[in-house]
């Protein structure tokens, strides 16, 4: 199995806990839990900021001086509308209590204490369609740089069957502003029907990484550096939440040489 494919530990509980440490990089932390209605966890913040994604039912959540009731809205990612996230800074604590059935992400990066507890609801998230043609997807904005954050970007995306996403390849592993950031990344795929797989590269220009990855639902890639498309099976749909993190919090990114010319329009 690649290194960069990371299992989840189960169908319930905590089904991921990837740390800086785990995926050998700096900054990025992601995990993911699934409740059942009535189940609580709990975590103090420490020197990471968090941005508490509901992928899909309802939850109460309490920090340190905020208690945010009966959040959430949709009961399945692939109803395609933005979900409610809770942002938490660092030197906090977060409570959740699962008012249905929940499946929520913690996706984590270092804090410095700039910014207070809020909630980032459905109407506050931006949206747009990427890309035209078998390039097209939907995006969804939840904490892009435009918002208060320290470090945290965080996006979820929609690709249809046959279409690629992220794509044409691009990659984000230079700390060399303006032309490019440096920010370590997570996918954390869901395929509709779940039986389902999506296929991603992640390869870097000396081909030191070079790896095609069949994805299953609920799986977790990481993309230390390189490019790293996306491409969806006809009959299937793919659903993906990215994190990103890195010493500037500021996306700029570079495109695969070779496949540039597809960002010309057609003729």
């Amino acid at each position: 199995m690649s290194r960069l494919l990371v299992k989840p530990h189960g169908e319930s509980g905590e089904l991921h806990a990837v740390t800086p440490q785990s995926a050998d990089w700096h900054y990025v932390g992601f995990a993911v839990h699934k409740l059942k209605v009535g189940e609580t966890i709990s975590e103090k913040t420490a020197d990471q900021e968090c941005c508490l994604v509901l992928l899909t039912g309802k939850a109460t959540i309490r920090t340190s001086q905020e208690v945010f009731e009966q959040l959430g809205s949709r009961m399945s990612v692939f109803e395609k509308i933005p979900p409610f996230s809770v942002y938490v800074p660092n030197e906090d604590e977060f409570v959740v209590t699962a008012e249905t059935d929940l499946e929520i992400a913690i996706c984590k990066a270092p804090g410095k204490g700039s910014h207070k507890a809020r909630v980032i609801t459905p109407d506050q998230v931006g949206t747009e369609d990427r890309g035209s043609g078998a390039m097209s997807r939907r995006v969804h904005n939840i904490l892009p740089e435009t918002e208060p954050a320290d470090s945290l970007l965080v996006v979820e995306v929609y690709t249809d069957g046959g279409n690629w996403s992220s794509y044409p390849p691009h990659k984000h592993d230079r700390d060399n502003l303006p032309a490019e950031s440096y920010l370590e990344e997570t996918y954390y795929h869901k395929v509709n029907p779940s039986q389902g797989y999506v296929m991603q590269r992640v390869y870097n220009d000396s081909r030191t990484i070079d790896e095609a990855i069949a994805v299953p639902n609920d799986h977790v890639v990481l993309v230390p550096e390189g490019y790293h498309p996306v491409g969806v099976p006809a009959g299937y749909e793919s659903y993906y939440l990215n994190v990103m993190a890195g010493p500037t919090r500021v996306w700029k990114f570079h495109n695969d040489p070779e496949h540039e010319w597809l960002f010309q329009p057609v003729k």
